[in-house]
């Protein structure tokens, strides 16, 4: 058996990295440990941990591309190598970092990109409205232009959460939705070990016994995390601003006398609601008229293999199909569930940015 030797602090509770590794300009990883810790945190703390690392982190991504004379998404530009498709898919990889921490900078940037052929578009040649905004990876492809043409493409950049939504905009002709792939952690994991003081590794002899951190016997914990990034933000800066907004919310003030609790310009009141599957559908079926489904197909969706067979059986290949179908409809649908008709709605809402909670 294989076993880990470590620093631990004696007294006050910190982080402390492991490793840092970087692969390549867009996967880096980061191993970080939290002690010491009583029997029980090390669980509490890394799964708040994992959920704030891959939800609650800003990332700055491309979520529109607008070209211009385009009948549809599978349509071929004259003069340029990839369909439309495969050109937008490539957009979606291009990571971007944005230098920006000021908390009322604006969150929505545009950018394009223009070359004349024939030539080799790659990340390098964005430009962006804001100087903030920077490409993560220069060399990342995008097309090739095999004719002397020129090929404009207009992008828009958003910032926010995983777990933020936006207000639903109007999808112009020739606009195309990327997808929101904001979170710049890829992967978590954590992990808790038990430990108690070692006094044939205890260099701290001088320190008397009555310490309850170093009591003997007295069992402690660990937390491990690691964290993988897309390039955009270091593990280091990713464990850094989690705790900072986990540490901001927890530390939020307490109202407990009859004074603090009077109502103020500051409050307001809300409604709160429980929606069941068949009114959140509607919901986004009538917001959808806002939107140019026609040219948006399930293929951009991240459906489950069974959801998106049982779809194409039967023969919805689009959006809008989908949309003309009610929630009596869906569920009619062979092989398709209550389970599966649900994550239909929660992933076309976060779509198009529908509220149908």
């Amino acid at each position: 058996m294989t076993y880990e030797a470590i620093r631990v602090p004696i007294w006050e509770t910190q982080w402390r990295c492991v490793e840092l590794r970087k692969d390549n300009v867009r996967l880096h990883y980061g191993r970080f440990y939290l002690a010491p810790l009583f029997l029980d945190q090390a669980d509490l703390i890394g799964s708040s941990m994992r959920k704030a690392l891959l939800t609650e982190l800003e990332g700055t991504c491309i979520t529109y591309v607008k070209l211009m004379d385009v009948a549809h998404q599978y349509s071929i530009i004259s003069g340029v190598k990839e369909p439309v498709y495969d050109l937008v898919m490539n957009l979606k990889k291009v990571v971007l970092r944005n230098n920006q921490r000021i908390d009322n900078s604006p969150n929505i940037f545009k950018g394009r990109l223009s070359v004349k052929g024939p030539a080799i578009l790659t990340a390098k040649d964005i430009l962006f409205s804001d100087s903030a905004i920077e490409v993560v990876d220069n060399n990342q492809y995008i097309a090739t232009v095999t004719e002397s043409v020129r090929l404009t493409i207009d992008l828009i950049v958003e910032r926010k959460t995983k777990s933020e939504r936006g207000k639903l905009r109007t999808f112009q002709e020739g606009s195309y939705p990327v997808g929101d792939t904001f979170s710049p952690v890829l992967n978590m994991n954590y992990s808790t070990h038990y430990y108690s003081r070692d006094k044939k590794y205890d260099t701290h002899s001088s320190i008397k016994d009555d310490n309850p951190y170093i009591r003997d016997n007295q069992k402690k914990e660990v937390l491990f995390l690691e964290i993988w990034t897309n390039g955009s933000l270091t593990p280091v800066e990713a464990l850094d601003r989690t705790c900072q907004k986990l540490a901001k919310l927890f530390t939020a003030p307490l109202r407990m006398n009859e004074k603090d609790n009077q109502f103020t310009n500051k409050d307001h009141f809300v409604v709160l609601s429980s929606l069941t599957c068949r009114t959140r559908w509607e919901r986004i079926r009538h917001e959808s008229t806002k939107v140019a489904t026609q040219s948006i197909f399930i293929d951009q969706f991240e459906f489950t293999p069974k959801i998106y067979n049982g779809l194409k059986k039967a023969g919805i290949n689009k959006l809008y199909d989908v949309l003309n179908h009610s929630y009596e409809d869906l569920m009619k649908i062979e092989f398709l569930g209550l389970d599966d008709v649900k994550k239909i709605t929660s992933t076309i809402a976060d779509f198009l940015e529908v509220d149908s909670d």
